[in-house]
């Protein structure tokens, strides 16, 4: 009896005997991945349609990887682009050692000795790397790794070794660390948040670029920077800052890297602050300070010794 075996058969059947599991029925290939969108909601109508479509266009033809998140309780409006994304922390990791630093004191009902008070001084407003590495040495990477937990930080991780500059950091994040910054909560003591809400106030002005761009004169400007080149993926660029004051409270983040120098990163997180700033509070801008340079003043701290 002649037996005609049909082309699927016989694929089947050399696929078992070569031990490799075939499927009858062959699946889909995966769905290319959904390019990213920024999504915006708001209470206020029109803004999110507005936000969406500014900060859209502020990013186009931008290059390299860039991350956005925004709350404004004013409006409770809400704006995300890959909030998730990781990035190398750089500097912004520093208001994170702060808040570390303060909750801590909090559990023993204690205030900073002036020796923080120095070292924290230094660290935000000048952002001094050897006053974060000395705190971030006497804290340890426990308390860190405990003040994450309990601000549900869940997706920071500490860097190793030494190294803080290399936390792994994202927008999520940042952006709940800048919630417990800017209202009151059982984490961080009202006295806490003021202590690091008037250092953020008071960095020098060759670091007060990034997310104040275009922020109206009418607000209180908090920020924090953080630049790092490094031999993959670039100069990585970040900014955080919360606006509060003239009847404003929000506050932003912006994670960026694959930048080619300091300066683009630079352009990129101010041409999204500017349309952020524009769209929630459309009045002047206040005047901005910044002076291009491409020279890595952020540099990742050496093991320690021992």
């Amino acid at each position: 009896m002649n037996h005609r075996i049909s082309r699927r058969a016989r694929v089947l059947s050399a696929g078992v005997a070569a031990g490799v599991l075939v499927p009858l029925v062959t699946a889909a290939g995966p769905a290319a991945a959904a390019t990213p969108q920024v999504v915006c909601t708001s209470a206020k109508a029109g803004l999110a349609a507005k936000l969406t479509k500014d900060i859209t266009a502020a990013m186009k033809n931008r290059k390299g990887s860039v991350a956005v998140g925004l709350y404004d309780r004013k409006t409770k409006t809400t704006c995300s682009f890959r909030t998730t994304t990781s990035y190398d922390s750089a500097s912004v990791v520093k208001v994170t050692v702060l808040a570390t630093l303060l909750w801590d004191a909090k559990k023993t009902n204690r205030y900073l000795t002036q020796r923080e008070v120095d070292l924290t001084t230094a660290m935000i407003t000048k952002s001094d790397n050897d006053s974060t590495s000395a705190l971030w040495r006497q804290l340890g990477v426990t308390k860190v790794k405990g003040f994450l937990t309990a601000a549900g930080m869940t997706k920071t991780v500490p860097g190793s070794g030494g190294y803080w500059g290399l936390t792994q950091i994202n927008v999520q994040d940042e952006q709940k660390l800048l919630s417990l910054l800017t209202a009151k909560n059982t984490v961080l003591s009202d006295n806490a948040r003021a202590y690091a809400l008037k250092l953020m106030n008071k960095v020098v002005a060759s670091q007060r670029w990034g997310t104040p761009a275009g922020a109206p004169s009418t607000v209180k400007v908090h920020v924090k920077n953080g630049w790092l080149p490094r031999a993959t993926n670039g100069w990585r660029v970040h900014s955080v800052g919360a606006f509060q004051g003239g009847g404003n409270d929000y506050y932003l983040s912006v994670l960026t890297q694959d930048n080619a120098s300091m300066d683009y990163g630079v352009a990129t997180i101010q041409g999204i602050a500017k349309a952020i700033h524009k769209g929630l509070v459309p009045t002047a801008a206040a005047p901005q300070r910044y002076t291009p340079t491409t020279v890595p003043s952020e540099v990742i701290p050496p093991l320690p010794a021992g």
